[in-house]
């Protein structure tokens, strides 16, 4: 999975690749001629007192060293485009994979595990493809030409390379094997942080309300200390891997000098070929620690590539269909037929047979009990979820049969749980109509009954909005969203439980807005109170996952012993309460 993904998006870069390998290949040619130039300084020029020999060697030795700056300053160019571009296109799809999945998979991944696929995971692979492209190209051409040129200047002294070569992969290969199941705990655990940390911010208000402040803090510590620990265990193990490394280098250093004085002693060898032979050797023994450090980010590149690999495999259960269909029905109807829904390894489905006919001009209602299913059932009109038995039908056709933007567009929801996204409030209404016009988002805003409120602000339309438009109370959140869905005009609305956070009066005034500006599209909306559906054309009482009653208010109160249970206890509530 790790090297399919990186190639598949790589793919695009295979230029830069291109010049980040001709690069290095002449700046390790550069590197291995530069030890060469300096021997011969020393044994041609030194020791014969050479002056202009020096002074020549000496140019083309900078001139050479010059050539090698540059083509190393333009690799790591090349090389960090390369990587930044592909992190860019892997953040780009998984985002891009994530917005076509239904709501089941988002929620089986959960929002945190998302963020952490798209953010840390991919900088994971960020970095390896930075590292493939600085050291992994340039780590095998300077290994083998360094062992070329010690075999060139000294073949009997390269017989330590048979020693310190193995010594030194083989003691990083032992730490880096150690840190591998550490670094299998860490993406986990960052999950569990982003987790608590994201419900401790969303649920700051109730954290304070029940002065849950100090067990919260515990929480957050406990997961925190976790991730701190693995981090920790592979901190120690990280900062043995230089002086580990540094100590092979100097026993290195050290063993050629010691046989290699006797060799120049003997006058086998130069000093210039010595010191030559402790510059390749050193270049051989970096090519080596550098492919083994490859060993730390590879283990960890690869569990992240395996977590974005799991999320970019996993197909939508909300498939566009094949040979879509153009609705040619009546604008707006909407028709369910059987439809039942069974989460996946649920024992019993949460809906359960479902018959109903939403026509346009017309008020359809849903109420029923927690849990009855309202907005699973609301949920499956858009295909944020599919029916598995039955069918629902948009204007003649069936929703799988329809291409999921031309479906979308006949569509205006407002959900349970209204969003707003940072910006203004003229930028969040456009959400539904990116060219609407300054007037059309004042007559939508009468309509939802937000204009008062949206006039009183400094701003007016160009009035910051906060993300999740947490600077806002919930009526007015409420008021924008439904402004939001207003302006798209659409054939089909729908209302989960939208009027909830509105006082009686506001919720009367919408509701009759509604009925006029909207008296052609089809309606359907779900409540908790009796007050906000009395009027409804059609009222549906669901309970368990079935419908249970059907028709006026009128007639469910006498034919309807569910509807009528939950109009008496409100009732009664509100004798109470008055």
């Amino acid at each position: 999975m790790l090297w399919r993904l990186i190639w598949t998006y790589l793919r695009p870069f295979r230029g830069k690749l291109a010049a980040v390998v001709a690069l290095q290949l002449v700046g390790v040619t550069c590197a291995l001629l530069l030890p060469r130039i300096n021997a011969a300084i020393i044994d041609d020029g030194v020791t014969t007192g050479n002056t202009a020999y020096i002074l020549k060697a000496g140019s083309v030795m900078l001139a050479i060293a010059a050539i090698q700056a540059v083509c190393a300053v333009c690799a790591v160019y090349f090389g960090a485009g390369a990587a930044t571009g592909y992190g860019r296109d892997l953040r780009a799809a998984i985002f891009h994979h994530v917005g076509s999945l239904s709501s089941r998979e988002v929620g089986n991944f959960g929002a945190p595990s998302l963020i952490t696929r798209n953010t840390n995971d991919v900088q994971q692979l960020q970095m390896l493809v930075l590292m493939i492209t600085t050291m992994l190209v340039m780590a095998p051409i300077s290994c083998v030409g360094g062992i070329v040129m010690t075999l060139r200047e000294d073949a009997s002294l390269s017989r330590l390379l048979i020693v310190a070569v193995p010594l030194l992969a083989g003691s990083v290969t032992v730490i880096i094997a150690r840190m591998v199941p550490q670094f299998r705990l860490m993406q986990p655990l960052i999950d569990t942080v982003n987790r608590v940390l994201r419900e401790q911010i969303n649920g700051m208000r109730v954290i304070r309300a029940f002065v849950r402040e100090s067990s919260e803090a515990a929480r957050f510590e406990d997961a925190n200390a976790a991730l701190t620990r693995v981090a920790l265990r592979v901190g120690r193990l990280q900062i043995l891997l230089w002086p580990t490394v540094m100590l092979v280098f100097n026993l290195s250093s050290v063993a050629v000098l010691w046989f290699g004085g006797h060799r120049v002693a003997s006058g086998a060898m130069g000093v210039g070929q010595m010191t030559a032979f402790i510059s390749y050797l050193m270049q051989i023994l970096l090519a080596v620690m550098f492919a083994t450090f490859m060993g730390i980010w590879i283990p960890r590149a690869a569990v992240s590539a395996d977590r974005i690999g799991e999320l970019l495999a996993t197909a939508s259960s909300v498939l566009p269909p094949q040979q879509p269909v153009a609705p040619s029905g009546t604008r707006g109807l909407v028709e369910l037929s059987g439809v039942d829904y069974k989460y996946p390894g649920a024992d019993e489905p949460v809906l359960k047979q479902i018959d109903l006919v939403a026509k346009p001009g017309e008020v359809t209602a849903i109420i029923g009990s927690t849990g009855a299913g309202k907005t699973t059932l609301l949920d499956l009109i858009p295909r944020l979820v599919d029916a598995t038995a039955g069918a629902v039908r948009i204007e003649g056709s069936d929703v799988r049969e329809i291409e999921l933007e031309a479906l979308w567009s006949r569509i205006g929801m407002v959900p349970q749980r209204p969003y707003l996204f940072s910006g203004t409030v003229g930028s969040n209404l456009r959400f539904g109509k990116p060219d609407a016009t300054d007037d059309e988002l004042w007559s939508a805003l009468a309509t939802a009954q937000a204009k008062d409120f949206v006039e009183a602000m400094p701003g007016k339309l160009d009035e910051p909005i906060a993300q999740g438009g947490t600077n806002v109370s919930g009526g007015q959140r409420q008021r924008l969203s439904i402004a939001r869905a207003l302006l798209r005009a659409p054939s089909i609305y729908l209302f989960d439980d939208s009027f909830s956070a509105l006082d009686l009066a506001t919720e009367a005034k919408l509701r009759a807005a509604l009925r006029d500006t909207v008296k052609d599209a089809t309606m359907i909306l779900v409540a908790q109170r009796v007050a906000s559906i009395v009027d409804a054309d059609q009222i549906i009482v669901m309970d368990g996952g079935a419908i249970v009653g059907r028709g006026t208010h009128a007639e469910l109160m006498r034919t309807c012993p569910t509807y009528a249970e939950i109009a008496t206890s409100q009732e009664y509530v509100a004798k109470a309460a008055a």
